[in-house]
């Protein structure tokens, strides 16, 4: 739902599992709000910027994967 975050904790190598932790957040829950099922919080949005990725644009960041069809 998000690749550009995906992309960039590559980048990073960065474990969904440290992010999780750093975020205070069960990995389940993170995985939940990366896939689309559930949604982040502002508090969370903005705590993911300035924590891991600060020279990245919440717009880049937070940027939906496009949804194709046949």
């Amino acid at each position: 739902m998000f690749p550009n975050i995906r992309a960039e904790m590559a980048r990073n190598r960065l474990t969904a599992s440290a992010m999780a932790e750093k975020l205070e957040l069960n990995e389940r829950t993170l995985g939940n709000k990366l896939s689309g099922k559930s949604e982040f919080t502002w508090s969370e949005v903005n705590r993911i910027r300035s924590i891991f990725f600060p020279s990245c644009s919440l717009e880049y960041l937070f940027q939906k994967e496009e949804q194709y069809t046949a």
